[in-house]
């Protein structure tokens, strides 16, 4: 796998000014072997010649023309040479993971982001499942949560992204005239959303801190000074800034035409108050999954309740007899690397079509929009990201004084949390200090109470809801 978290001696150092011009540079990019090109490259290199002195990267206010980017992209591709296979590139918000992301594209590899504030067991792991052989078509590869304790490589093909960042320019309407603001994690799939088609529609990408004080005054004067039009928020974060406007009783900035939002339900109060406060600004609700590649539904949200909206044209649906939503189309994952038995779990064969099953029960409205109805799991949503509660109870067992554990979700101060009830022989020892030493934050219960053993359903198995039912009002250790 290539490695690109080390600093590389001066030897080995691209020597950006033997890079050929933005034009050439374009070229280099856009016309790889057929295997692998893809729309999405060949989409960035028109955008490029189209508008070479324009912005593309603006990172706290500092600015990379279209024509600076497509020569650092090409001069990581040949720095990577052919077909690296998975490429390791840390993330930061800053213009290199974009040069990192379409470098490894280019270069015809997978592109792998590991957060450098990862646990190291968590990095390592993530490594050793990228040992296996990876699929030529692979454009990247995200770990999402598996009940065994191990995070589970996702494959999503050339095609797939590529599909889906035309329809994104379409659905969010991008021109080279908008600023996009990059706020998402950059370890998850949303950040694509925001990176992939700004750059493909020759508009500019928005790093800057003062997204990510905690700070919603300096949040929205930087959106005003940036000239920021369009913004990616995960639901709960944009919950809070609703209710910051709210009583700060000021509107929101003029050159903000675009909130999307996604990853959980859409409180309706603020949602009646953000249309009371906003009614010019357009908001989207979203829907997808990892295996899904990005956004399947979304619709405007024009009052409550919000539906998880209707599929885009690229997609297909079909719901169960159970209400489950299954997806199928063109923009699908190709399944966990070297999980074959997951795989066969989730993507499934119905009348000759692929499927994934997401595991949502969804209800069909008279006019067509998909409600969201509850999962048929136990998989939840932490700061917009697919927890299931196995895997964390999985590592808490790990620990040697743990003898078992159960995991759910739920709301703790408007926003849903995992809180974890454990049976030890020992509760001397921090555990969620253990934990953390092991998995990312969001696997980390905000709360842990000591039970003296857990409930059981009929067959003998551990009840999470009747053991949270009997516990929750235990005073618990907060994870702080």
């Amino acid at each position: 796998m290539a490695d690109l978290t080390g600093t590389r001696p001066a030897s080995q150092a691209a020597d950006l000014t033997k890079v050929p011009p933005a034009s050439q540079a374009a070229d280099l990019i856009e016309t790889r072997p057929a295997s692998q090109a893809t729309d999405l490259l060949a989409d960035f290199a028109a955008a490029v010649r189209a508008h070479p002195d324009r912005i593309a990267v603006l990172t706290d206010g500092v600015p990379l023309t279209y024509a600076e980017l497509a020569e650092k992209v090409a001069a990581r591709a040949s720095e990577l040479g052919p077909a690296p296979g998975a490429v390791e590139v840390p993330t930061a918000r800053a213009p290199e993971t974009v040069v990192g992301l379409l470098g490894a594209l280019t270069a015809g590899g997978a592109y792998c982001p590991v957060d450098p504030d990862f646990p190291a067991e968590r990095r390592a792991a993530m490594r050793d499942a990228l040992d296996a052989d990876l699929p030529a078509d692979t454009a990247y590869v995200l770990f999402t949560s598996g009940s065994t304790g191990a995070p589970k490589p996702v494959l999503t093909p050339r095609t797939a992204i590529s599909t889906v960042v035309t329809a994104l320019r379409g659905l969010f309407e991008l021109t080279p005239d908008d600023r996009v603001l990059q706020f998402a994690s950059l370890n998850w799939d949303t950040c694509f959303e925001e990176i992939l088609p700004t750059l493909t529609a020759g508009a500019t990408l928005v790093f800057d801190h003062e997204a990510h004080t905690g700070s919603f005054a300096r949040f929205l004067r930087m959106i005003e000074q940036h000239g920021v039009t369009v913004v990616d928020l995960p639901t709960a974060f944009w919950h809070e800034l609703v209710r910051h406007l709210a009583e700060d009783g000021r509107g929101l900035p003029a050159c903000l035409r675009l909130a999307v939002i996604g990853g959980e339900a859409a409180n309706p109060a603020r949602v009646t108050e953000w249309l009371a406060l906003a009614p010019d600004v357009r908001l989207l609700n979203t829907y997808g999954c990892t295996e899904t590649t990005l956004i399947t539904h979304a619709c405007d949200v024009d009052g409550v309740p919000v539906p998880i909206g209707r599929a885009l044209p690229h997609v297909r649906e079909l719901i169960t007899d159970d209400g489950e939503l299954l997806v199928g189309g063109p923009a699908l994952a190709a399944g966990y690397l070297g999980r074959p038995e997951a795989t066969a779990e989730r993507f499934v064969v119905r009348a000759g079509e692929r499927w994934f099953r997401t595991g949502d029960r969804v209800r069909r409205r008279a006019d067509g929009l998909l409600l969201h109805e509850g999962r048929l799991d136990h998989v939840v949503k932490i700061r917009g990201v697919r927890v299931d509660p196995g895997e964390v109870e999985a590592q808490l067992t790990r620990h040697p004084a743990v003898d078992a554990a159960a995991v759910v979700g739920t709301a703790l101060a408007g926003r849903t949390a995992l809180v974890a009830y454990v049976v030890a022989r020992d509760r001397n020892d921090d555990l969620l200090g253990w934990l953390r030493a092991r998995v990312p934050a969001h696997l980390v219960p905000s709360r842990l109470t000591y039970v003296p053993a857990l409930e059981l359903t009929a067959s003998g198995k551990a009840d999470r809801a009747a053991t949270h039912r009997r516990h929750a009002p235990v005073r618990k250790a907060e994870n702080r």
